[in-house]
This record gives C-alpha cells, sequence and structure tokens, in this order.
C-alpha cells in the first residue's frame, strides 16, 4: 500500500528543525540532533529518511493538501471553481483575480507558503549534508538521494513562482544573517534549479532501472528531464514582472536557448522509451484512481498521499451527495470545466466523456446513490472518480489520492512546440499525431489525425493547434493558467471564454445547434444513466423510456464571475504574498503589481 512519505524516526527534530520562512522561532537556538549530518548523510538508510523528510510538508493541512492544489490554477478557459461567484468569499477571491493580502483561507503561518520554505530549507540541509560527507555519485544510492533533494527542491521553487513571481532565494540552509531575505529576480531561481535539474539527471535512475525509482511517488530521470524542459518553457514565456507582462531580458532564459533545452530534453525522454502513453485515454484514469503507482508508463511522478490524508478527489471528483455504494465521503465537485468545454471536443474525441461529466451522484436510498443530470453551468471532471477507486473511502476529509504532477503527453507537446518554433511546423507534426492517435479510433486517423496534422501548414497554425491540443488533453489537471501565462493568452482568452459563454447560454455563434433539452433513462444496473441530447444537433424526443430534462440554466452572474468585471487577470497573474509573511518579513518583503 502507498505511504506518504514521512521523516525517518530516528532523525530527532534537530537536523531538520526547520522553521516557518521568516518566523521568529529562527532566533532560537536548534535542538541538538541524536545524530550528527556527518554521519546521517554518509549512511544510505539515514539518508533517505532525511530526503524523505522533504516531502513531508506536501501533505501538511493548509500546504498542497488543503490550499494550493485546490485552489491553484483558477480560474482559466477551461476550468473554474464554484466558489467564484460567492461574492466576497475568501476562496472565491483566490480564483476571480481579486485575492487580497489577508485572504482568510490563506494568511496564516502555515500555508502553502511557509510548507514551501519548510521543504526547501529540508532540501538545503540534505544537499549540503550529502555534498559534505556523502560521495555521491551517478549509479550510487546517495547519488540517488541528492538528485531526489535537488529535484524536490526544484519542485518547491517552481511552485512558489508559479503562484506568486519573484520570491526569496535560498539555496543554503539558513543562518543568523540570512533570517530574513528580500524576493529575487525569479530569474536567477530558473537559472539555478534549471542546472540543479541537469545535475539531477546525471544522478538519478531511469524508471525501473533500481528499486528507489519503481514507483511514481519516486524520482526518476525521466521525470527529471521531463520537468526540465518544463521549465525552460515557463523561464523563457511570457510572464507579469513588476514592470508589465513581457520575457525575460536574460539573454541566458531566451527563447532560442530555453526552447533548444526544452526539445533536448523532451527528445531524450521520448528516445529513451522510459514512458509512454497509455492505449486508452479512460483506462489511465482508471488506473490512476486505482491507485496504481508503477512507474515507466504515462505518470512521471505524483504527489504522495497517505490512504487518509490528501484531497484530490475530495475537491474534484465527481460529486456525491452523500454516502452511497460507491464513496463514505459525501464531497466531490468544488470544480470543473467551462460548460463549453464539452462542446469545444469532437464527438469522436474519447477524451470528451472523460474529461467532462454532466451529472451527480444524487442523495442516496438506503445507502444506494443514482447519476443525475445537473445544470448545464455544472460540469465535473470525469478523470476523477470515487467509483473508480479499488479502496472505499471513509475519511471525512481526506481521499488519499495522489496528485499527479506531469504526465508523458505532456512532455510530446512540449516537444511539439518547442520544434514548432525551431524547426517549423513539419518537425512538430509526429508529436502531435501521437497524442491525437490515442484520442479518436483507428478507423478515424486517416482523417482526425493526419489529415488534420498535414494541414497545419505554418507555425502558427500549428501553435494554435498545440494550444488547442492542451485543452483537448488537460482539461481537470490545472496546469492550463500557468500555461496560458507563458504563451500571453491568459486576459485575452478568458475574455473569449466569457463570450463563448454568452453565446452557449443564447444558442447562437458557435453553439446554435446545441440542445436545450436532455432525455435520459437509467441503465441495466439502475444506477447509471443513458444520455440522449448532449450532442450537437440531437433534438428528437427518443420516446416514452426517456424522461426530459430542460438544459437551459446558465446565469450572467456564474459568466461573468470567471474573472472579476473590472479586472484585467493579465494585471494579477500572481497571488499577493500573505501579510503575515510580509509582516514578518523585518520590512524585507513587499508586494507588487498593485497589491
Amino acid at each position: 500500500m502507498k505511504k506518504i512519505i514521512i521523516i525517518s524516526g530516528i532523525l530527532l527534530a534537530g537536523i531538520l528543525n526547520s522553521c516557518q520562512e521568516f518566523d521568529e522561532d529562527f532566533l532560537d537556538a536548534p535542538a541538538q540532533s541524536s545524530l550528527d549530518e556527518s554521519i546521517i548523510f554518509s549512511t544510505p538508510g539515514l539518508a533517505r529518511g532525511a530526503v524523505d523528510g522533504i516531502m513531508e510538508p506536501f501533505g501538511q493541512t493548509n500546504s498542497y493538501r488543503g490550499r494550493f492544489i485546490p485552489f491553484y490554477g483558477f480560474n482559466t478557459d477551461i476550468e473554474w471553481n464554484y466558489s467564484s461567484d460567492d461574492a466576497g468569499s475568501s476562496q472565491g477571491e483566490l480564483m476571480i483575480y481579486d485575492a487580497k493580502p489577508n485572504n482568510s483561507q490563506m494568511n496564516s503561518t502555515n500555508n502553502a507558503w511557509a510548507m514551501m520554505y519548510k521543504g526547501i530549507e529540508r532540501a538545503n540541509i540534505c544537499i549540503r549534508g550529502l555534498r559534505n560527507f556523502g560521495s555521491p555519485q551517478p549509479n550510487t544510492e546517495l547519488g540517488q538521494l541528492l538528485g531526489e533533494a535537488l529535484t524536490l527542491r526544484a519542485i518547491y521553487y517552481a511552485d512558489l513562482m508559479k503562484a506568486w513571481g519573484d520570491v526569496p532565494a535560498r539555496f543554503e540552509p539558513i543562518n543568523s544573517e540570512t533570517i530574513y531575505l528580500e524576493k529575487s529576480s525569479r530569474d536567477i531561481i530558473y537559472k539555478q534549479i534549471i542546472a540543479d535539474l541537469g545535475e539531477a539527471s546525471t544522478l538519478v535512475a531511469w524508471p525501473n532501472e533500481t528499486a528507489a525509482t519503481n514507483s511514481v511517488e519516486r524520482i526518476n530521470k525521466t521525470f527529471v528531464k521531463s520537468l526540465r524542459a518544463r521549465l525552460a518553457m515557463v523561464a523563457s514565456g511570457f510572464q507579469q514582472y513588476p514592470d508589465g507582462v513581457r520575457r525575460s531580458n536574460d539573454s541566458e532564459l531566451s527563447v532560442e536557448s530555453m526552447y533548444a533545452l526544452a526539445l533536448d530534453e523532451a527528445t531524450d525522454v521520448i528516445e529513451s522509451g522510459s514512458a509512454h502513453l497509455e492505449p486508452s485515454f479512460e483506462s489511465f484514469w482508471k488506473k490512476y484512481n486505482e491507485e496504481v503507482i508503477t512507474a515507466g508508463g504515462e505518470s512521471l511522478w505524483e504527489i504522495p498521499f497517505s490512504d487518509g490524508r490528501g484531497r484530490v478527489l475530495f475537491s474534484f471528483a465527481v460529486r456525491h451527495r452523500g454516502v452511497d455504494q460507491h464513496t463514505g465521503q459525501a464531497r466531490g465537485g468544488i470544480a470543473g470545466p467551462l460548460p463549453t468545454v464539452f462542446y469545444d471536443f469532437d464527438e469522436q474525441d474519447s477524451r470528451r466523456d472523460v474529461s467532462c461529466v454532466p451529472y451527480q451522484w444524487g442523495n442516496p436510498i438506503d445507502g444506494t446513490a443514482k447519476q443525475e443530470l445537473v445544470n448545464l453551468n455544472t460540469w465535473y471532471f470525469g478523470k476523477y472518480r470515487y467509483e473508480w477507486m479499488n479502496r472505499y473511502v471513509t475519511s471525512s476529509n481526506d481521499d488519499g489520492v495522489n496528485k499527479i504532477y506531469m504526465r508523458y503527453a505532456e512532455v510530446l507537446l512540449i516537444a511539439a512546440e518547442a520544434a514548432n518554433e525551431l524547426q517549423g511546423a513539419g518537425a512538430a507534426a509526429e508529436y502531435l499525431k501521437e497524442i491525437r492517435r490515442r484520442a479518436f479510433p483507428s478507423n478515424l486517423h486517416a482523417e482526425k489525425v493526419d489529415s488534420y496534422v498535414d494541414g497545419l501548414s505554418s507555425s502558427q497554425e500549428m501553435f494554435d493547434a498545440i494550444v488547442d491540443e492542451y485543452l483537448f488533453e488537460f482539461t481537470g489537471e490545472m496546469i492550463r493558467k500557468q500555461n496560458l501565462i507563458r504563451w500571453n493568452l491568459l486576459g485575452s482568452n478568458l475574455e473569449e471564454a466569457k463570450v463563448k459563454m454568452f453565446n452557449l447560454k443564447n444558442r447562437t455563434g458557435e453553439y446554435s445547434d446545441v440542445p436545450s433539452t436532455l432525455y435520459y433513462k437509467y441503465e441495466d444496473d439502475d444506477e447509471s444513466i443513458d444520455i440522449y441530447g448532449l450532442n450537437r444537433n440531437e433534438n428528437i424526443d427518443p420516446g416514452a423510456e426517456y424522461s426530459a430534462f430542460s438544459w437551459v440554466t446558465l446565469e450572467d452572474e456564474m459568466i461573468n464571475s470567471l474573472f472579476k468585471p473590472g479586472v484585467n487577470p493579465d494585471d494579477r497573474q500572481f497571488w499577493p504574498i500573505w501579510q503575515v509573511f510580509i509582516d514578518g518579513s523585518n520590512g524585507k518583503l513587499v508586494n507588487d503589481y498593485g497589491y
């Protein structure tokens, strides 16, 4: 059974007694460790416990578990959080580009910001100890551990910059002179962690090459190279700086340099054969919900949670209104795809019905629930389903399902985008075709794969198709926001998304042929619904065995809640640093971007 990665019990608080960023407790003398660093980091078993401890902050209540995963990544042109239309709510303002430094959901000393820096401090201690005492070389256990520590630190920094932009750079353990730091340019941090991942890729093993890399809960070479490719694209992309939205001015982070690096890393992964797409999109997501964690497939790395920790399904699964035959946890459904997304898919695309679900599980009778249709403005992410789990969740707050951090499909799209930029549309074609071959049945490959991709004759057409393919492949995985930012499409695509939703509401423009009435009946299992009328132009009553359901509710207020009216999302690409950290920074930290 998978387990959350926790610090080894034989290590006492002293060696990893890392307090929160800018906490006054840093001024206190640390407790003494029962073991010296020279012993811990020269002994593989002990060093493993210390490196495992780097991951422990992921599972803290107000860290990734309960704040960062549920709230970061909204709202986009494909995903929204249903707290968005709760006017004035502390959760809602996080999604509608109107967050305040004193936001009550986030403004606490144990928030994700603090937990990320706790993980960074633990990584810094491990990296120092392994370098000084461990002789970490490639193909050694201590080398693997150093590569893991470098990668985990890069993950924390990547997520800090994704959410907050410029942040303090700490690459050594804290001492009395470095308790308080100003923000650093994110360009400096990106260069450091990209270099660190380059080193890590020489130290860690490929998936299943060693016992340490047989699980997606462990760091392996495929993931390190893939993450490095992703960060190269981000570092060279558009983003909001204090002086405006632009690309980096650092020549080392130029498009030419970073896209070449990304293409090299992505093609290394592709040619290695160390990862692959699952033959069926639906089967991949079923295996994920079944908690199959074997490395070497489509999932490259997952944030690990124990059975009673983590809130991925608790937050994003198809909604269950009560304790029923599939779950003892009446939750899910805090967010979903925009109602337009289902209709932006090709009807033959196998990803559509997995990604976009128009029903919930209703109130159970005698412990048994049935699927029931919900309104047009409420869809759910079908990638996350209690009914696909092998476990029956009994916790009231946590489901224990891991969070996928990156999967192989993204590597293919990174390769396509970088090749298109550097070499033209023809060089990108095969990568895009591989993605689409999985999405469509083989009898449609000539039309939906070959003709479609070969018809993208210019680099701009190929780029636009790649932007669309990210939508089709990754709806519900909350990577869209960062990609829209780096493509300089955040504000424009959110504006367009509102227009499209009004068109859907009024059945005009590109949605003029979407039916206003659905028809449904129950399958032989008496819990699953068969729906007629979801597809365009399905307007004929299918007969008396079906019940009719009005499919029109999409309120103006809900549409406008995608982002706060009067706010330009491009002026609010990042969250503010929370007030508790500003106040505790000894005057070193300030907010930019008009906060």
